[in-house]
């Protein structure tokens, strides 16, 4: 075979392999940027380990199928520090996430590490419990605070017959949520129809199990004459209602306050609990998930007034500070909490 002969016969072949180096050269350009279509919302948390932010985190999962085009990573420190949240922001920033959507252990504390997120492109809500207005670019509140704060003295008030004193297992003393709650329930205590019942204690179970426990056991041996215990918090409701039970005071001292059906259906049947409330945390999660969404999407830019779609949820609007609410609360009790219970 001659040279000539040898080239030409190989030229088909040359053309082959040619075409099928750029078809993979093709394919390797296309799959960043097929990757990169997915918008990736991360959901940073107060603990992990939380009923309620597990339940948050369905929500956000059922909002990026719906989507389509959603990756949701679900994050939190192991206990509710401002200082862990601010690591895992930092983490997250170096990521390159398209957005977060946080619940705040300090409403302040997180502003510089926020801010540096924002300026890096990442859009950052806050949700449940809120950012400083400079931190974020909205905050989804569950409710109206007034509203959680007069429904939770009108609970306790229907359980100790509208007279006695009461206490509050609070969070932490940072928690934005928690501050706003308690200050709502002071001034529904200024009401007439609340006279005869007075606040006597204010503590602190960080968020953690075991220390909500023995702060509440604390309340019931330092206050002998409590109606009741108010935790504005899941975990502290759990806590108090078994302090109640272990200390043998069921029917004596009643609990209630903000709390998880999954967790408090036993403490309802004991009778340490006569009803309490909360807002669904499933669509709480879905909401904030698809409101971050709409900002990466530039659907959204965070001003006063402005709409913003939130699936099957409809619309929430925004206020001058930047906040907008999802929900009231609602009510349990012992003719509902068993069905509740078995959804979250």
């Amino acid at each position: 075979m001659t040279r000539n002969t040898f080239n030409a016969a190989a030229r088909p072949l040359r053309a082959a392999l040619l075409a099928l180096a750029a078809g993979a050269i093709g394919l390797i350009a296309a799959a960043p940027a097929h990757a990169a279509e997915k918008v990736r919302i991360a959901m940073v948390v107060k603990s992990l380990g939380n009923g309620f932010f597990d339940a948050a985190h369905e929500g956000a999962k059922e909002a990026a199928r719906e989507l389509g085009d959603v990756e949701v990573i679900y994050t939190g420190p192991t206990t509710p520090t401002a200082e862990g949240q601010i690591e895992i922001v930092n983490s997250l920033i170096s990521q390159k996430v398209d957005a977060i959507v946080i619940s705040a252990n300090d409403a302040n504390a997180l502003v510089p590490i926020t801010k540096r997120a924002m300026q890096r492109g990442v859009k950052v809500l806050s949700f449940d419990s809120g950012i400083a207005k400079g931190g974020r670019l909205m905050q989804l509140n569950p409710s109206n605070a007034e509203l959680i704060g007069l429904k939770q003295i009108q609970m306790a008030a229907e359980a100790i017959g509208g007279a006695g004193d009461v206490a509050i297992l609070s969070a932490t003393a940072q928690a934005t949520n928690q501050n706003i709650w308690i200050g709502e329930m002071k001034k529904a205590l200024a009401r007439p129809e609340f006279s005869r019942m007075k606040l006597v204690a204010t503590v602190y179970g960080d968020d953690q199990s075991d220390k909500s426990y023995r702060e509440a056991i604390g309340l019931l041996r330092s206050h002998p004459g409590l109606k009741a215990i108010i935790a504005p918090t899941t975990v502290g409701i759990n806590a108090a209602g078994k302090a109640v039970v272990d200390e043998k005071l069921v029917g004596k001292v009643y609990v209630t306050g903000l709390g998880l059906p999954s967790e408090m259906a036993g403490h309802v049947k004991s009778g340490a609990v006569k009803s309490f409330a909360i807002w669904n945390p499933i669509d709480l999660g879905y909401a904030a998930t698809y409101a971050a969404y709409q900002f990466v999407k530039g659907k959204a830019q965070g001003k006063e007034g402005e709409s913003i779609a939130v699936g099957r949820m409809g619309s929430i609007k925004l206020d001058a500070a930047g906040e907008a609410a999802l929900a009231p609360p609602f009510t349990y009790d012992a003719s509902n909490v068993d069905k509740f219970a078995k959804i979250f």
